[in-house]
């Protein structure tokens, strides 16, 4: 026997370094699955738990900015999706008199403005009750000066108004 042969034999020579790198390089490759893998789920569970949460949080659906007579922003009108509620926020500090009411009023485009209620007085924001539709096909809303209390729709809002503005709806 040869001791080429023989010193190849014992020392396991590039065959032997061959298999350990295969090996080693397997062993690299299953960790790289598993962390990716783990990388995925870890991923797929934080996009379901936003996917939750978008689901569950409330939506605004209607704005309305309502403007005075120098166009600049008097109250705040929000719907949210879901709720049978408007959200009023003033933005000015205009308040009612002793003895009058704001009273917000829907523009449809033909017919009438309707009431859709009157703001307590001196509150920086408010709700008044409206159905989840109230706002879809009315494209403006006002606000008028009305003895103590507010009017009937019979009645009519006293003009000129003392806010107006467009109601946007949000794309959701």
């Amino acid at each position: 026997m040869d001791s080429n042969e023989s010193s190849a034999g014992q020392s396991g020579g590039p065959a032997g370094y061959w298999r350990a790198a295969t090996i080693f390089l397997l062993l690299v490759l299953a960790l790289a699955i598993t962390a990716g893998w783990s990388m995925f789920e870890q991923f797929s569970a934080q996009v379901r738990d936003l996917q939750h949460k978008v689901q569950t949080t409330a939506q605004l659906q209607y704005v309305a900015v309502l403007l005075d007579e120098k166009n600049e922003p008097a109250l705040l009108v929000t719907q949210v999706s879901g709720e049978s509620a408007l959200q009023l926020q003033r933005l000015n500090a205009v308040v009612e008199g002793g003895e009058d009411s704001m009273q917000l009023w829907a523009l449809p485009v033909s017919g009438p403005a309707q009431s859709l209620g009157v703001m307590t007085a001196k509150l920086k924001t408010l709700r008044l009750p409206a159905g989840e539709h109230t706002l879809a096909e009315v494209p403006r809303l006002s606000i008028s000066v009305e003895n103590k209390g507010g009017v009937g729709n019979s009645q009519g809002p006293r003009l000129p108004y003392l806010f107006s503005g467009s109601v946007i709806r949000k794309a959701l």
